[in-house]
């Protein structure tokens, strides 16, 4: 198969990100003798100056990884929504939808102390050794990328009219960064400064440091200055000017938690996603749904995993969120999936079919249901932004794996720069996650105080035989798990490449989505029997799936996905990385 690029190879160490910038962060961290969590954070954070259109410290990050020797884990950095975010508070102001933009968006941040409490647990390295390369960007500046210039174009009125913050920083020449322009943030190179002086007089242990920056960001200067930002009325997609409901007091009480993935085996393989407060479980029962024979790339294949994410997606919408009562077992159940498999016919669905696992009758919101005014979406596989700053899918990825067999993967977004106004004393913006509910009680995602919104960031970490042997994700919100399974398949069913996985071949291959169930971005669209497919894959399968009633829209030859992935040999110790060539950003590196 024609790839772009090698799947690159080595034993030191390898690493893939959505930036390149953050790739080779990553890879200076292992060359000075960090291990894969040091310079999984070193990224992380780059990622935060380098692709601020994707994401932001007051962001949000779930991490999946298998320390050497250890046992997969999921590292939560998913804040809450604060203890005064009630449904009643938001339909007293007139709502329907909780805004896509402004203060009445904004979880609790909790990016900054899960990327702290991996740093401090399994890494090796000092705060300000990782923090190094992010202030360095930030201070000196990097050359922006093209994407960061056209969102901020699209959202220029609104910096200019309403968030005078945010053009302070994006609009510094009279216009939206050029690519390849230096693009600066000082303010944000002096709140990491500070943190790092703060957390240094708290005494002279790795620890002890790392601690003291985590209760500086909950309980210090950033807290007090994200608190003031939240209490601020702001203008919103809504079209009206709201405050939030985030105090410094939900800051406080938040940390990172640890908890157990969920795993499902498929073919010899276990592969271990975030639990239902993500849309990670959807990714396993897609490949419940699957037959047992599949003739990869056919116009058959493509149609029955377009089917299967309906499925799996609508069971998302009708069950998932951060409730015990997701009924799991159940969904992921050989019995359950027999049935559901049935509904897979010749033809393509254009109804939300949600099971009834366990015998339970699933609840729908009246925009899963089609009775609110529901918008269509814009078919497209990338984030799109509109001029009030709504959007969709904006996140990246970083995957690493060190010579020790260390492997993470994680997918920090959130906190970008068309979220909210930036908070000039800080240089970075709250976030946005809480658009992610719904306004109605009685469904598994409507907003509630304490409970975490239910994400579409969703890490996956593979095993063969007990062994982590390969980490992967993508940005893409609702897209995540299309097109991360498409890559996991193509992995799985084609033949490998130098005795090892073929990740670039997976990650170039031709690749498409389905949007026929409720958006989780603000408006909360859906389009139902679509599929937008990459014009690569030719008109055979195009004209088969026309042919079984699918809605196509046939997109650019390189406009799906933007996968990473890194991988590890257990018997050898090869490792091997790739990276998506979409978009022109994505990089692996490695040796």
């Amino acid at each position: 198969m024609f790839t772009t690029r090698p799947t690159l190879q080595g034993t030191h160490g390898m690493a893939a990100s959505t930036h390149w910038l953050a790739s080779a962060t990553a890879m200076a961290v292992l060359e000075d003798d960090g291990n894969a969590f040091d310079a999984a954070v070193a990224a992380g954070f780059v990622l935060q100056v380098v692709e601020p259109h994707l994401n932001g410290p007051a962001g949000e990050v779930p991490i999946i990884f298998a320390p050497k020797g250890g046992k997969p884990t999921v590292l939560c950095g998913q804040g809450p929504a604060p203890a005064g975010a009630t449904i009643e508070h938001y339909t007293s102001l007139g709502l329907d939808l909780v805004p896509g933009t402004g203060p009445l968006a904004a979880a609790v941040p909790g990016a900054f102390d899960a990327w702290l409490l991996l740093l401090r647990d399994h890494g090796t390295k000092r705060l300000a050794e990782v923090l190094s390369y992010a202030i360095g960007y930030a201070a000196k500046g990097h050359p922006a990328v093209d994407r960061v210039g056209a969102t901020v174009e699209t959202v220029r009125e609104l910096f200019e009219t309403e968030w005078p913050t945010s053009a302070e920083v994006y609009l510094r020449e009279g216009g939206a960064p050029k690519p390849g322009a230096l693009l600066r943030n000082p303010a944000l190179a002096e709140t990491w400064r500070r943190v790092i002086r703060e957390a240094e007089a708290a005494g002279p242990g790795r620890e002890t440091q790392i601690d003291a920056a985590r209760r500086v960001w909950r309980e210090g200067f950033i807290a007090e200055e994200l608190a003031a930002a939240s209490a601020k009325p702001t203008m919103d997609t809504s079209g009206q000017r709201h405050a939030g409901t985030l105090t410094a007091q939900d800051i406080a009480t938040f940390s990172a938690t640890y908890e157990d993935p969920v795993g499902f085996e498929w073919n010899g393989w276990t592969v271990c996603k975030v639990g239902a407060w993500s849309q990670g479980p959807a990714f396993l029962q897609q490949l419940a749904l699957l037959p047992d024979e599949l003739d990869y790339g056919s116009p058959g294949y493509v149609h029955t995993l377009i089917e299967g994410a309906k499925l799996a997606m609508a069971d998302r919408e009708a069950w998932y969120g951060d409730t015990p009562d997701v009924p799991l077992t159940d969904l992921l159940s050989a019995e359950y999936n027999a049935e559901r498999r049935k509904l897979i016919g010749e033809r393509a669905s254009w109804e939300l079919r949600p099971g009834s696992p366990g015998g339970r009758e699933p609840v729908l919101g009246k925009y899963a249901l089609g009775t609110a005014d529901v918008p269509l979406a814009a078919g497209s596989g990338e984030p799109t932004v509109a001029k009030d700053g709504a959007t969709r899918g904006d996140t990246c990825h970083v995957d690493v794996v060190d010579r020790h067999g260390n492997m993470v993967a994680a997918t920090p977004s959130g906190g970008w720069l068309h979220s909210n106004p930036v908070v000039p004393a800080l240089g970075f913006p709250l976030g946005t996650r809480l658009q992610m509910t719904w306004l109605e009680h009685g469904l598994p995602n409507a907003l509630t105080p304490g409970r975490r919104p239910r994400t579409t960031l969703t890490p996956s970490l593979a095993l063969r035989g007990g062994q982590p042997v390969m980490a992967f994700g993508t940005p893409g919100g609702d897209q995540q798990d299309q097109w991360s399974l498409h890559f996991f398949l193509a992995v799985a069913l084609r033949e490998s490449v130098r005795s090892g996985l073929d990740l670039q071949g997976a990650i170039d291959a031709p690749n498409w989505h389905n949007e026929s169930f409720t958006g989780s971005f603000y408006p909360r669209a859906m389009r139902p029997g679509s599929v937008t497919i990459e014009s690569r894959i030719g008109e055979r399968v195009l004209g088969e799936l026309r042919r079984r009633g699918h809605d196509v829209t046939v997109g650019e030859p390189w406009s799906e996905g933007r996968l990473c992935a890194v991988a590890r040999d257990p018997e050898t110790g090869v490792l091997s990385a790739g990276a998506n060539p979409r978009g022109m950003q994505g990089y692996a590196a490695g040796r």
